[in-house]
């Protein structure tokens, strides 16, 4: 158990910020989900928006420091290839 102020302060502080990260990796995984359905849907322009709504939520993600800016990038190009492989 914490005894010191500053760590009691860090144990306030990573609540906080672990509530905020836990939101933000949920909306990513959202995002992810809905491109994903519409590419097992087989409609294409729904899939083209999807992934272009998910991109600003996949790098915010990399750039908050949810996941790795590497993870992120690999999963935006697989997800856009996936899409390209698509019969229009």
């Amino acid at each position: 158990m914490a005894q010191h102020a500053s760590a009691k302060k860090r144990i306030r502080q990573t609540k906080r910020r672990t509530i905020v990260n836990t939101a933000r990796r949920s909306q990513i995984r959202s995002s992810v989900r809905k491109v994903e359905e519409a590419i097992a849907g087989g409609d294409k322009a729904a899939a083209q928006a999807a992934f272009k709504a998910a991109q600003p939520d996949l790098m915010r993600g990399a750039r908050k420091g949810i996941m790795h800016i590497n993870t992120m990038s690999r999963r935006l190009s697989r997800l856009s290839a996936r899409i390209k492989a698509m019969n229009a």
